[in-house]
């Protein structure tokens, strides 16, 4: 089953999860709803080895992400 990463995004502007991870195979899917999600500016994503993703939401980022 594919992850619903516009929930997951949601969950972080709600402070209901601190981050989730993107696996390489999930990424096209990722990005999709990353482009359409409408703060995607404050969804701030760390690469780590082996191409794995951390995402997390910066709420101090000032009203640019809105």
């Amino acid at each position: 089953m594919a992850k619903d990463f516009t929930d997951l995004m949601n969950q972080l502007k709600d402070k209901k999860i601190e981050q989730f991870e993107v696996t390489p195979e999930d990424f096209p899917a990722f990005q999709k709803a990353f482009m359409s999600f409408g703060t995607r500016k404050r969804v701030v994503g760390q690469a780590n080895k082996n191409g794995q993703l951390i995402y997390h939401y910066d709420h101090d980022a000032g009203n640019d992400g809105e």
